[in-house]
């Protein structure tokens, strides 16, 4: 039940949030979600400018002729932004110029940037470098200055160059935020720093802020649900969030590694993290040891956190919706010092929403995460981070499976009890610190420490499934996972002879503690019938009565050593190569039985990649890479098997089309997992490492803003997967379970950009998977599915008003399973979202 009434949090967030604000600070006026014309004291930009940060880097110049206007779009890296001084905007004959302080161009196309007849009235538009912090923005009427609106975006805000004659000398015009682009053009995922995604011989994909605002993404599998080759793979009793990709980690405890800022979350579940503090989700796919240690071969997915903004900027949104959804959010940021050089970001939130099974506990979450950064001098800078949540909601186990499909049962049908109830509670806290020495060598170090704990009411657990009979065990458990992690690399930009390199060297070392106790009552097992449930036929005991089951607490010890060179061959060819050593010391202590188990394990994984640009805008790309898992499975001898081996190649092309607007990914890849556990014949309550996987497949991914205001997301993965080697000769040939051999989304939103409906906007996607199997025996099917989504969204001004139907249809269908009889989780039926945001 609601445990806080959800108005009096909202207030108590806002009340956060206005106490973080610093006293005195002078916001950029304002920060409407439409364009509009409004002046600011560029004195306010001056003091800012003073002691600014090292020169921020334009990545990308994009000229976009709209139906009123001509705007310059400078792109820069995610978390960068450039400072506008109005002062430094003239007009020189027929040619209007902007000159940045603090910047430079590292562009593509080579030193500078320029385009010829953009619009009837420009004859060119020109970007360069005029000294070594400084850039111009030159644009050249055809036959005077020109008459037609030119602006100059970046990040979020557009400016106006036209000259107001009205306008004082010390007035910047600001023309209003602009609709965030869904096209992100670096990612430091695959290669550990900061690089364009079209100069990567990897398959990166990205999912910006902007997709999660326009879907109102509440959770971090919808959000996943966009990107190719990725699949939700269960909750685990609602204790984590679990993924595959490409096939890989669908099965309970495995699934893809979720890392937050770059750190492994390492323990024994992954917590279910929030969206709403995210800049962008980035998901790097195939074997990945070589940069993050143990993994599955699919692949990883990278949060990252929203970081501190060198201009004031407040928003406020507050979300609701269908199952009593009440969502207040907050996202503050800017300078806490007048020289800039101490800076902050605070997001936080509530959420309440009830569920749409019948369970009788609602759900309430808190989350707070606030960073500080630091610019101690003009070659170090140091940033602190906490992110903290805390969620009480129904234990949720799903639905079972039915003779070779799923039970004929409604999706609000529970088969534990409906009082099961879980808290969890998340610590993500540490420091990113950087120095460098030069412009071409520097090193990081991070460290980060990561808290969850799981504690179950006393939970009904299904165990046995017999068609319509579950048989259930009163149960309660509670987890407490502790992980330190150090992070330390050294990154250099040098060359030998006519090569170019980016050098990278890095350790890394983890420790980790999971605790866990277990209390089961084996004695008095409470059966019910799913088509009449009598859920308190046996009366739930009290905690104090049920017998202990396990005590247990394991000790991990990792490290890693890893070399990576990024070499230009030549202007349009490059390779990546690198070797990673890995060890690990793990020890679990049974404090039942008074008894304790270790292991060790080391490996070497190899990566190499090789990109070729025959123009700028297309990139043929091949890697090969490994990876490896530890396993815990023992054999009949009592010995730990060796751990599980993938390796993986694959080939592909990625292409900026529409002028560089929209980035298409199309990739083949063929992936094999060895040394699997699988059961020993001779011993069946005992595993040999014999088992192989191997999954092939094609993917596709879209995303950009071909037009303007036309924005889309889409993707498409066929992978054909099969058990290749097992000591049961009837799995040899079978999918593994959840993987859908078809799965394809599309997501695509117009803005109208002029007249009297401008600002408001319309988007419709869908989501499709294919059948999939429940289970590795391959006996029971999950069914396949198409559920439609929609939004209507009007922006003006400081305020944006949205409206998303998510499942409109009203599809039932199965989202996710652990691969075995029971835990087949239900997707949600037609929802709706409102949100009112304001910015100021």
């Amino acid at each position: 039940m609601n445990s806080a009434s959800p108005l009096s949090l909202s207030v108590l967030l806002v009340a956060i949030g206005a106490l973080a604000a610093p006293a005195g600070a002078e916001p950029v006026p304002p920060e409407p979600l439409d364009r509009f014309r409004s002046t600011a004291p560029a004195t306010s930009v001056e003091s800012w400018l003073a002691q600014a940060d090292r020169p921020t880097t334009v990545t990308r110049v994009v000229v976009t002729p709209l139906p009123d206007e001509l705007e310059i779009a400078l792109e820069t890296p995610a978390g960068q932004s450039l400072l506008i001084d109005a002062n430094q905007f003239r007009a020189e004959g027929n040619q209007l110029i902007a000159e940045i302080s603090n910047a430079s161009l590292s562009l593509p196309e080579g030193a500078e940037f320029n385009q010829a007849d953009p619009t009837s009235e420009v004859a060119s538009v020109r970007v360069w470098q005029i000294a070594p912090d400084r850039i111009q923005v030159v644009v050249t009427g055809r036959n005077g200055l020109p008459v037609q609106d030119v602006t100059l975006a970046t990040g979020d805000l557009a400016y106006s160059l036209n000259v107001d004659a009205n306008a004082s000398e010390e007035e910047l015009v600001v023309t209003g935020q602009r609709s965030p682009s869904y096209r992100v053009p670096n990612a430091s995922s695959a290669t550990g720093t900061d690089t364009p995604i079209l100069e990567t011989p990897f398959s990166v994909q990205v999912i910006p802020q902007a997709v999660l605002r326009d879907q109102q993404v509440i959770n971090i599998e919808d959000a996943l649900n966009n990107v190719s080759g990725v699949a939700f793979a269960g909750s685990n009793g609602s204790r984590e969030a679990s993924f595959s990709i490409r096939g890989f980690g669908n099965q309970f405890s495995t699934g893809a590694p979720l890392l937050r800022d770059g750190y492994r979350i390492y323990g024994g579940f992954q917590a279910i993290p929030e969206v709403a503090n995210l800049e962008q989700i980035e998901v790097l796919k195939g074997p990945s040891s070589i940069l993050y240690g143990q993994i599955e071969p699919g692949g990883i997915i990278n949060l990252v956190s929203k970081q501190p903004l060198d201009q004031p900027f407040y928003e406020a949104e507050f979300q609701a919706g269908s199952d009593e959804l009440v969502r207040p959010r907050i996202d503050f940021s800017g300078p806490l010092t007048s020289d800039g050089s101490l800076r902050y970001r605070l997001n936080a939130l509530y959420q309440h929403q009830s569920p749409f099974r019948d369970f009788d506990t609602d759900i309430n979450r808190l989350a707070i995460a606030p960073v500080l950064a630091w610019k101690i001098s003009d070659q170090t800078d140091l940033s602190l981070n906490l992110e903290y949540i805390h969620q009480k909601g129904p234990a949720d186990f799903g639905i079972s499976r039915f003779g070779d499909g799923v039970a004929p049962v409604d999706r609000e049908f529970v088969i534990n009890n409906p009082d099961d109830s879980i808290t969890t509670e998340y610590l993500n806290t540490g420091y990113q610190f950087e120095h460098r020495f030069s412009d071409n060598w520097k090193i990081r170090n991070g460290f980060r420490y990561i808290n969850y704990t799981y504690d179950y009411s006393v939970i009904a657990l299904p165990i046995i499934v017999n068609d319509a009979e579950i048989t259930r065990f009163y149960a309660d458990q509670d987890g407490d996972d502790r992980s330190y992690t150090a992070q330390t690399s050294v990154i250099g930009n040098f060359k030998t002879g006519s090569l170019e390199h980016e050098a990278t060297i890095g350790l890394d070392l983890n420790y980790s503690e999971f605790a866990i106790e277990t209390l089961f009552d084996t004695a008095n097992p409470s059966t019910i019938n799913i088509f009449n449930p009598e859920y308190e036929r046996v009366p739930k005991p009290d905690r104090s009565d049920l017998p202990s089951f396990q005590d247990d607490i394991t000790t991990s010890t990792r490290l890693g050593i890893y070399l990576q060179d990024r070499i230009n061959l030549t202007d349009n060819l490059m390779i990546i190569a690198g070797l990673r050593y890995d060890t690990i010391d793990s020890e679990t202590d049974q404090k039942l039985t008074d008894e304790s188990s270790s292991f060790n394990a080391d490996a070497w994984t190899p990566r190499l990649g090789i990109l070729y640009q025959p123009i700028p805008e297309l990139a043929l790309f091949a890697s090969y890479s490994q990876s490896f898992r530890p396993t815990t499975a023992t054999s009949s001898s009592g010995a730990i098997l060796p751990p599980e081996e993938g390796e993986g190649f694959e080939v592909g092309v990625k292409a900026e089309l529409f002028d560089r607007r929209l980035l298409a990914t199309l990739t083949y890849f063929d992936i094999a997992k060895q040394n699997v556990a699988v059961s020993d014949p001779e011993n069946p309550l005992f595993s040999v490492a014999s088992g192989e996987q191997r999954n092939r497949g094609v993917e596709l991914d879209l995303i950009g803003e071909p037009l303007p205001g036309w924005k889309i997301l889409g993707s498409y993965a066929y992978i054909d997967g099969e058990v290749t080697e097992d000591t049961d000769e009837a799995l040899i040939g079978n999918r593994p379970a959840g993987l859908a051999k078809h799965k394809a989304t599309l997501w695509t939103s117009y803005e109208i950009q002029s007249g009297s409906f401008k600002g408001l906007g319309f988007g419709v996607g869908f989501e499709y998977a294919s059948d999939r199997y429940g289970n590795l025996a391959n006996d029971y099917r999950l069914g396949d599915y198409l559920i439609g989504n929609a939004a209507i969204f009007y922006q003006r001004d400081n305020y944006r008003f949205a409206l998303n139907f998510r499942n409109f249809t009203d599809e039932n269908y199965i989202k996710g399973a652990t691969g075995n009889e029971g835990g087949i989780e239900v997707g949600s039926p037609f929802t709706v979202t409102g949100s009112a945001s304001i910015r100021f």
